[in-house]
């Protein structure tokens, strides 16, 4: 997925024909902006390198 473009407006309007959610003209921009945002924190969590021994933990405990 490198090296391609993601278009997070396109993403947006794409899932909202798929959920049939009518998001209004005046929102879309916010709603953009918000998948921006996650696509950001998302990049910076799927970003940090694991080591390959690291096992999924069966529940959390703070």
């Amino acid at each position: 997925m490198e090296g391609m473009s993601f278009n997070v407006g396109e993403y947006v309007d794409q899932m909202a024909l798929l959920l049939d959610l009518q998001i209004r003209d005046e929102d879309r921009d916010g709603v953009v902006a918000n998948f921006e945002r996650i696509r950001a924190i998302a990049n910076l969590v799927n970003s940090f390198p694991l080591a390959e021994d690291i096992e999924v933990a069966p529940v959390f405990e703070p």
